[in-house]
């Protein structure tokens, strides 16, 4: 199994059961509102968003090298966060499915 498909899995699952819990205690817009309660919270929030900008910019020519289509993944990651780029790992194809 591809590294990246290992580690994408190894994040996404406890990632999964916190974000779970998370809607569940405050909602999806609740997530956010404690982001904008203080200093502390923008700084987590503008360090997100360069992080998820990063992650995206790779993953123009990632997909574009394996003849993939970007945009699902760019909305789920800009809907969803880290998610995106998590499930874009886990969905890529095979080394051997690629070469044909």
């Amino acid at each position: 199994m591809n590294p990246l498909r290992k580690i994408a899995i190894a994040f996404l699952i406890p990632f999964s059961l916190l974000s779970s819990y998370a809607m569940w205690q405050v909602g999806y817009t609740g997530i956010f509102a404690h982001l904008l309660d203080g200093p502390a919270g923008w700084q987590v929030f503008a360090d997100l968003v360069i992080a998820l900008t990063l992650v995206m910019c790779w993953m123009v020519p990632d997909a574009k090298a394996n003849g993939r289509t970007v945009w699902p993944w760019f909305l789920l990651t800009l809907g969803s966060g880290s998610f995106g780029p998590l499930l874009y790992l886990l969905s890529a194809p095979k080394p051997q499915e690629q070469a044909a």
